[in-house]
């Protein structure tokens, strides 16, 4: 089973909540969930799986707490050498072409340290969903079963 390890961006809490409630579904199934707001480039690299669930704030920019550690890894530039990632990107299709950008940087970022995206980007759009977990979850599951091949 895998060691996920979640690394939260959230302004109102919505991110936080949502990274809660995955953490009993890979609970549930096995897995090892651990959840860092922010986190520092020593637990990022040590990690088997890579999760990173966050809001966006201002103009498509990251949450202040996770900005920290999107900022180090940019600065540090730690390759993460083929390690499994994934993103979920929560924002509002209101904002245009700043929605989910915050998820959409950490994403990029992270193709850049040379990890290995094991599932597609999720955007939950909070125009459309005020509880992002029926979305959410789905899309973990699919994770999940990716992870246990």
């Amino acid at each position: 089973m895998a060691n996920i390890k979640c690394f939260i961006g959230t302004v109102y809490g919505g991110a936080e909540a949502l990274a809660e409630q995955l953490e009993s579904i890979a609970q549930s199934k096995g897995h090892g969930f651990e959840l860092y707001n922010p986190g520092s480039i020593a637990d990022f690299v040590s990690s088997d799986v890579i999760l990173v669930v966050t809001s966006t704030t201002g103009q498509g920019d990251i949450p202040f707490e996770l900005e920290s550690l999107y900022l180090a890894l940019k600065s540090e530039f730690p390759l993460i050498s083929n390690k499994p990632f994934a993103v979920i990107a929560m924002g509002d299709s209101g904002y245009g072409e700043t929605y989910c950008g915050a998820g959409r940087k950490f994403r990029e970022l992270l193709i850049e340290l040379q990890g290995n995206e094991v599932i597609e980007l999720l955007k939950v759009d909070a125009s459309e969903h005020f509880d992002p977990l029926p979305v959410a979850a789905p899309w973990f599951n699919s994770l999940l079963e990716t992870l246990d091949k």
